[in-house]
């Protein structure tokens, strides 16, 4: 049987049971928590468990579950987060296309479903194969250091 390394997901099952917000975390301790950008009112960081590799996540700062619950001046600024953080997976990734979306709540899938955050995806053609599939396992071909170091890069235009 072959084996796939993968020794950063062993934080994912021992830390099932988090008690502290990541986002909140997150906002407070850039560098720490692989904050790529952040903005007046949001930020968007590495997801440390990611779908895909570039798969990001942009959050509100303040500690909020709900779309409704944002101002406008929030909303704004979030979507901007978005849009800046979009152009920087373009530059550094050059990805063929994007899944971005907010799952509302535990029974759609938000693992943190107290603060509200929206996934960015990269996606390429051919990127879905038999792996998930068959043997349940995805394959991430860049470790979060170097994609956060070209990121930040390309973020203050050393790339």
């Amino acid at each position: 049987m072959d084996r796939l390394w993968a020794p950063w997901r062993v934080k994912y099952i021992r830390n099932k049971k988090r008690k502290k917000c990541i986002f909140c975390c997150g906002a407070k301790s850039a560098q720490k928590n692989y904050v790529v950008f952040k903005n007046r009112y949001s930020f968007s960081m590495l997801n440390i468990f990611p779908y895909n590799n570039g798969h990001l996540m942009v959050s509100p700062k303040r500690h909020v579950k709900e779309l409704a619950l944002l101002k406008k001046v929030e909303v704004l600024d979030l979507f901007e987060t978005l849009s800046v953080t979009k152009k920087l997976l373009d530059k550094v990734l050059k990805p063929d296309g994007y899944n971005i979306g907010i799952n509302l709540g535990e029974s759609s899938g938000a693992g943190i479903a107290g603060h509200l955050h929206i996934h960015i995806v990269c996606r390429w053609r051919g990127d879905t194969n038999f792996m998930p599939i068959l043997a349940n396992t995805k394959v991430i071909s860049q470790s979060l250091a170097e994609l956060y170091q070209q990121l930040k890069n390309a973020r203050s235009g050393r790339n």
